[in-house]
Parts: C-alpha cells; sequence; structure tokens
C-alpha cells in the first residue's frame, strides 16, 4: 500500500513539467545567470572595486588574481542551500502535490484504492525527493557559477578537502535537507486544514516571514539568541546554530551546553508536529466531494 501509492504520486510528478520546472530548474538557471552576470560586471569594474574604500573585504578578495579552492565554495554554498530561494520554490511543488487532489477533486477516487495514511505519506515521501533533487541541481548551479567566475578573474582552479570538512559539508547537506522537510511540512498541514493550494502556498511563507524575525522581536524583549523561546520559535535560527558548531572556520564553544538539544529540539518538533497534526486531519475528513 505504502509503495503503491508513492509510486502512483511519483508518477503524476514525474508528467508535471510544470513542477519541475519552478521547483527544480528555474532557481538554478538564475542562479547561475546571475553569478555568471555579476562577474563579468565585477570584472569590468575592477579596478575602481579594489580601490574603493566601501569595497568589502571579501569582495576585493575575490577580485584578486590567485589560486580558488572550489571545495571551500562547495562547503560554503551546503551552508546557504537551505535559502529563501530553495523554500520558495520548493513550496510551489510541495503545495501542488499536497493540495491537488483537492483542486481537481480526485480524492474521492484515490481513497477507496489505499489507506489515508499511505497516501498522505506518499506524497511526503516524494516531495521529500523533489526537494533533495533540488538540492543537487542548485548546488551544480552554484558550483558551475563559481568556476565560471574563476575563470573570468583569470585565478587557478583546484578543490580540496580535508576530512574535518568533508565531514561538515555531509552534516550541512544533512541539515539543508531537513531545514527544506521542515519548511515544506508546514504546506502539507496548510493544504489539509484548508484544502487550498493558495493556502498551501502562502500559509507556510506567512509563518517563515514570522518565525524569521522572531529572534529579533525576542530578543528586544530581553530573550538571548540560544534561549530556548528562541531556537523554538524560529527554526531557522536553529538551523544557524547547528551550522555554526559544525564550521571548520569557526572558534569552536568551550561548552555549548544545551544549545545542541534546544536546536535539535526545534527543527525535529516543528517537522514532526505538522505531519502529525496533518495525518490526523486527514483521517477525519469527509471527502466525498473531493
Amino acid at each position: 500500500m505504502w509503495a503503491d501509492a508513492t509510486r502512483a504520486e511519483a508518477f503524476r510528478l514525474i508528467h508535471s513539467r510544470t513542477t519541475w520546472f519552478w521547483s527544480v530548474v528555474f532557481l538554478p538557471i538564475l542562479t547561475l545567470v546571475m553569478g555568471v552576470g555579476a562577474a563579468y560586471f565585477m570584472k569590468a569594474h575592477a579596478e575602481r572595486l579594489v580601490a574603493g574604500a566601501d569595497t568589502p573585504p571579501e569582495l576585493q578578495a575575490m577580485l584578486v588574481s590567485g589560486p580558488m579552492n572550489l571545495g571551500e565554495s562547495l562547503l560554503q554554498s551546503a551552508g546557504n542551500l537551505a535559502g529563501p530561494g530553495l523554500l520558495l520554490f520548493t513550496l510551489i511543488g510541495a503545495a501542488t502535490v499536497y493540495a491537488g487532489d483537492y483542486r481537481w477533486e480526485t480524492w474521492r477516487l484515490l481513497r477507496p484504492r489505499n489507506g489515508r495514511i499511505p497516501l498522505v505519506v506518499g506524497k511526503v515521501l516524494v516531495v521529500t525527493g523533489l526537494s533533495l533533487i533540488a538540492m543537487v541541481v542548485l548546488t551544480a548551479a552554484t558550483m558551475t557559477s563559481e568556476a565560471i567566475r574563476g575563470v573570468i578573474f583569470d585565478r587557478t582552479l583546484g578543490f580540496s578537502l580535508n576530512g574535518e570538512q568533508t565531514g561538515a559539508l555531509f552534516g550541512l547537506w544533512g541539515l539543508a535537507a531537513l531545514r527544506v522537510s521542515q519548511f515544506l511540512m508546514l504546506g502539507l498541514l496548510a493544504a489539509v486544514a484548508t484544502r487550498s493550494l493558495m493556502a498551501a502556498l502562502f500559509v507556510p511563507l506567512a509563518v517563515g516571514v514570522a518565525q524569521s524575525l522572531a529572534p529579533n522581536l525576542l530578543g528586544a524583549m530581553g530573550q538571548a539568541p540560544d534561549s530556548w523561546i528562541v531556537l523554538l520559535a524560529s527554526p531557522g535560527a536553529a538551523l544557524a546554530a547547528l551550522q555554526g558548531l559544525l564550521d571548520p572556520t569557526a572558534v569552536a564553544l568551550a561548552d555549548p551546553g544545551l544549545l545542541p538539544l534546544k536546536a535539535w529540539l526545534s527543527l525535529i518538533g516543528w517537522t514532526v508536529l505538522p505531519l502529525a497534526g496533518a495525518l490526523v486531519l486527514f483521517q477525519r475528513q469527509d471527502l466525498s466531494k473531493e
């Protein structure tokens, strides 16, 4: 039952070209075009940028010729992978999968052929696969952009990662995948609760914006950035905390205390609770008209 539901959902997704374009293809193309375009612009204005007092040191270092380690670029891209762009565009595909059967009134055709929990879990597994593919394609586009940028600035390209950096790379990738899944669970809960495709798109965005503002708002109330309430209210802040613990270039904390526990509880809680809520609501829904 579980495998049948997953295969059926994957079959429908494979044939949805619009979903693939917006969730997988569009952002990497945009990243590649903007990255290469920015490199040509900086190359044309290199002298003025290097001489400028307001030019950030990172930009000045980029303009200076020298070897370029793509391994470090890959590690940096992994840390920035679960950004607003990836969350937004994978949400488009997730909302289509989660709310499509409400929109097209096909639940009444699917429900008699399988259990309700396998039907929802099949959607979750397919969306998870879609998000992983989107992450791989975006990483490939980012690294291609970095390599082209190195060629434009006449820098020698190389690739090296030591053992610590390799471990950090896999850890950052795993955290990014968890963060994307956590965000998309909000779309699943919104889709089931409202039976609306638009709600599945906009409710997670509204909640995500509120979560991103929570650390600053709570900080103004005297809450420390690593306090329970801040990290539990903002999975994005929890992700940043865990990424900081994995960063091989950062100064290691002598005693992180309960920081890892708080961050993990936030990320896992914001993933499991919306999924559980969606499953409970879906079990009780009358789908005779959908």
